[in-house]
């Protein structure tokens, strides 16, 4: 089944680890085979990936655009989630989903998975943030 992409104006997309960028209108696009598709909302740069859940989804995007070095991109993961659960052990429920998705080399799902993740990490943040501004002002 095709798969009907409309990109805006200067928006960009990876297919199959290529980056594509929009020029000024909005164009449509039909991608008519199983390709790895990631939309601009969904690239994160490794620039971007300054937090433990972000390295994750950084290392999971890669497994999914990047079949050539996916031993590289399996050990880095399984490496940042063991760290995430030592440090995190609230976790290993997440992860352990996340685990199950990257075994079974459904890597888009995992994705989907990792940016929850990556709101769960926020929202701890701002709660401790919170907590030690609160003690802070006591």
């Amino acid at each position: 089944m095709a798969l009907k992409i409309t990109l805006k104006p200067n928006e960009r997309m990876i297919i199959s680890g290529t980056v594509l960028t929009n020029g000024r209108t909005k164009s449509d696009f039909i991608i008519e085979n199983e390709v790895p598709i990631l939309r601009e909302k969904d690239i994160m740069s490794e620039k971007d990936a300054c937090s433990p859940c972000r390295r994750i989804y950084f290392v999971i995007q890669l497994m999914y655009i990047d079949k050539e070095n996916l031993i590289t991109h399996h050990n880095t993961y399984w490496e940042l989630v063991r760290e995430l659960v030592e440090a995190a052990p609230s976790t290993l429920d997440l992860v352990d989903q996340l685990s199950v998705y990257i075994l079974n080399k459904t890597y888009y799902k995992a994705l989907k998975l990792a940016k929850k993740m990556i709101y769960f990490e926020q929202e701890v943040l701002e709660r401790v943030t919170q907590s030690v501004g609160s003690i802070s002002k006591g």
